[in-house]
């Protein structure tokens, strides 16, 4: 069902330290200005806000690329450089909190949204998600509009704010010539802001500083198991509908390489997980994850899923490997600074 909107205005040292430095790195990498003023910046967070947050609750879950056809492979992978690890944010709220949703208008001039998660970076400022959840791939042009991430995020509520992408940053071939194996988005958020008034905007903080933020590790062996957590919504093909996307799903399961069809992709991974696509693309992999801290090591992101044994059920998650190429531009996103776009101190 299309949906009216309604259409209102108003160095971190050790990153740049390890494995992959330096200008050929650098200029592998795509930076998408979403919001790149304070004023824009506000117009776009006005719309998500104003009229009791009537775009976040008329937002459905994105069905770009959400299937693909995959088959499970027996072969390892081969990290391309040395291994390299961020540790998460201490004092995580929880995975409800450190994930959430990104909201943004589509091809189709409606609202929708996907899974992020909050990462470490030295501002606190930084949101994992798949890179066709960043750019627009159904009509090459850039990025999709209106970018904004609402951790915790339940039925039009921003318990920790509003946060709106200031600049997106992905792998320029996923830009380039859409190589799936580079389908990986950071974004860079302003302060988190709700409405204190019809046309006020109150800051609320970083949002690292707020929620948490999971830790992040490249070019390892693949992980026995990973947790997925993501807001799964769509069908099964048998058209039975396990999730809602109302609330954040938690799922476990063993990982493996893959090959797909209909994705370009060289070295997909897969993780054993029923999600279903629409809703879940985004989706977190948390190695290491504990329930005692509650934080884990982003090492994968739901870039599609796929019935891999033909029960008409999806029991496949699938991502790129996070190899050098991708830590790249997760080290250029992690240093880069954002700032408040309150309208009230």
């Amino acid at each position: 069902m299309r949906h009216a909107l309604i259409a209102l205005g108003i160095g971190l040292s050790v990153l740049g330290s390890t494995v992959v430095a330096g200008p050929a790195q650098a200029a592998s990498v795509l930076v998408v200005p979403l919001a790149p003023t304070v004023p824009t910046a506000q117009q776009v967070a006005s719309f998500w806000l104003a009229d009791g947050a009537a775009n976040l609750k008329n937002a459905t879950p994105y069905a770009v690329q959400a299937v693909v056809t995959g088959e499970r492979l027996s072969t390892d992978i081969v990290p391309d450089g040395l291994p390299f690890s961020i540790p998460p944010v201490e004092g995580a709220v929880s995975p409800e909190a450190t994930s959430g949703k990104v909201f943004f208008i589509g091809s189709d001039l409606q609202p929708h949204w996907c899974t992020g998660t909050s990462v470490q970076s030295k501002y606190r400022n930084l949101v994992a998600t798949a890179g066709h959840c960043l750019l627009d791939v159904e009509a090459p042009a850039g990025a999709l509009a209106k970018w904004v991430f609402v951790p915790d995020y339940s039925e039009g509520a921003t318990p920790f704010g509003l946060y709106v992408g200031k600049q997106g940053l992905v792998h320029y071939d996923f830009d380039d010539i859409r190589d799936y194996d580079r389908d990986l988005a950071f974004v860079t958020v302003y302060n988190g802001v709700f409405l204190s008034s019809p046309d006020v905007l109150t800051d609320t903080g970083k949002l690292a500083e707020n929620v948490g933020g999971q830790g992040v590790t490249f070019n390892q062996p693949l992980a026995p198991t990973v947790d997925v957590f993501g807001y799964p919504a769509g069908p099964n093909p048998d058209s039975s509908q396990p999730y809602t996307g109302e609330s954040l799903e938690r799922s476990t399961g063993s990982t493996f390489t893959m090959k797909v069809t209909g994705l370009p992709a060289d070295r997909p991974i897969g993780v054993d997980s029923p999600f279903t696509g629409e809703g879940s693309l985004g989706s977190s992999w948390l190695t290491q994850y504990t329930d005692d801290t509650r934080t884990g090591y982003l090492n994968g992101i739901t870039i599609s899923v796929s019935d891999t044994d033909g029960d008409n059920r999806y029991d496949t998650g699938v991502s790129p490997y996070f190899d050098r190429e991708l830590l790249t531009v997760y080290q250029k996103a992690a240093n880069l600074w954002t700032g408040t776009i309150r309208s009230v101190v």
